[in-house]
């Protein structure tokens, strides 16, 4: 649809607190009452890290379970329910390069994405019997965005004091129209990066040790930038 065709009831915005299980019930059953069917659920939400776990509180990595992961399956419970019974729909979920591989300050982020991967790869299995209904999982790198300002630090009350520079990292409209061309064409999951993120990520998937031993190369390079104040992507981007 174009933009000027829509009316007022063509949109619809809804506050959402994915920590807040309890109202994700009533939220989709707001959608579905303003528009009759949910036909596509793009789980967007979530909170990085940066911090060393040897620095960081547990209750850290409780908060970006609770928001990355269970807030999200929690979500996609109650929309899933619908479109099983419509037998048709797309659930889209925003992971990361970070669910493919491991890197050094984000062990909490990298597990909250390696735990959508797993569950998303399995609810697929699941829903063989309907196969109008697509999981769909978006990887990207590091993107243009204001994910750095709000990441998690080694405790809750403590935000990041120096977000660095962006423009290395990939524009925000380029990932948005790459992830709306995997979903249209129903790609179970794509790597949405550039180089070197990308390449990492295919040693990581065929071959291991290398990759193994080019992260702690570039993981320790990583870690000095960001005791230094520097911005700790900056490091894979030289």
């Amino acid at each position: 649809l174009e933009i000027s065709s829509l009316s007022e009831n063509d949109i619809l915005v809804l506050r959402l607190d994915l920590t807040d299980r309890s109202s994700h019930e009533a939220a989709t059953n707001s959608v579905l009452k303003h528009f009759g069917k949910i036909d596509v659920l793009v789980n967007n939400g979530g909170r990085s890290q940066r911090s060393l776990f040897v620095d960081t509180n547990l209750d850290v990595y409780n908060a970006i379970i609770e928001l990355n992961y269970l807030g999200t399956i929690s979500l996609t419970k109650y929309v899933l329910n619908h479109m099983i019974q419509r037998k048709k729909g797309k659930i889209v979920t925003v992971s990361s390069v970070m669910g493919i591989m491991g890197a050094p300050l984000a062990t909490g982020y990298c597990a909250s994405k390696h735990a959508l991967q797993g569950f998303f790869n399995s609810l697929r299995t699941e829903l063989t019997d309907y196969p109008e209904i697509s999981v769909i999982q978006i990887c990207p790198g590091p993107v243009q965005s204001q994910i750095i300002q709000n990441v998690f630090t080694e405790n809750l009350a403590k935000s990041l004091e120096n977000s660095g520079d962006q423009s290395h990292k990939m524009p925000t409209d380029r990932c948005a129209r790459l992830t709306l061309v995997s979903v249209a064409n129903d790609v179970k999951e794509a790597w949405i990066s550039d180089h070197p993120y990308l390449a990492v990520c295919y040693l990581w998937q065929y071959a291991p040790t290398w990759a193994w031993w080019l992260m702690n190369r570039m993981g320790k390079r990583r870690i000095q930038n960001f005791k230094s104040g520097i911005d700790a992507d900056a490091s894979y981007s030289r």
